[in-house]
């Protein structure tokens, strides 16, 4: 069973690989809820589960039909025009790979990948190149705002 805060959050952690350091955890829930009101988006609740390469493949190919290592996969689980409740699995083994591959520190990349599945939710998509920058863009801009506020 994955180890849960419960903090009475509308964001909750689940670890599912071990190892992985997500450091004021608090602050970081706060800033991704406020991360929905700055798009004027309602948020229920989101869950992020951090696992590992195998076991984010098997969902890839179990619910999306893909068969391929990703860092991150967004499942939106609410009906149009409700508050948005969602999961999030994001995999530990990619989050390393990417930061080495990418030159990003493990934390950045982290808060990146975290910060890119709340914008999948909010409505940003980056399948088209277009897009794509626009994503990084956002992604930018709340990593900006997160590790200044500090």
């Amino acid at each position: 069973m994955p180890s849960t805060l419960t903090t009475g959050s509308k964001v909750h952690f689940h670890f599912l690989e071990g190892g992985l350091a997500l450091s004021d955890r608090s602050r970081l829930k706060h800033f991704i809820a406020s991360l929905f009101k700055k798009e004027k988006k309602r948020l229920a609740e989101i869950r992020y589960i951090f696992c590992s390469d195998d076991y984010l493949l098997s969902i890839n190919q179990q619910y999306l039909q893909h068969d391929y290592y990703t860092d991150i996969i967004t499942f939106g689980l609410s009906k149009p025009g409700e508050p948005i409740n969602a999961e999030i699995y994001i995999s530990v083994d990619r989050i390393r790979d990417n930061a080495v591959q990418f030159g990003n520190s493990l934390r950045t990349e982290l808060h990146r990948v975290i910060f890119h599945g709340a914008l999948h939710l909010c409505g940003y998509g980056d399948k088209k190149k277009k897009e794509a920058l626009i994503m990084r863009q956002m992604e930018d801009k709340y990593l900006g705002l997160y590790f200044s506020s500090k």
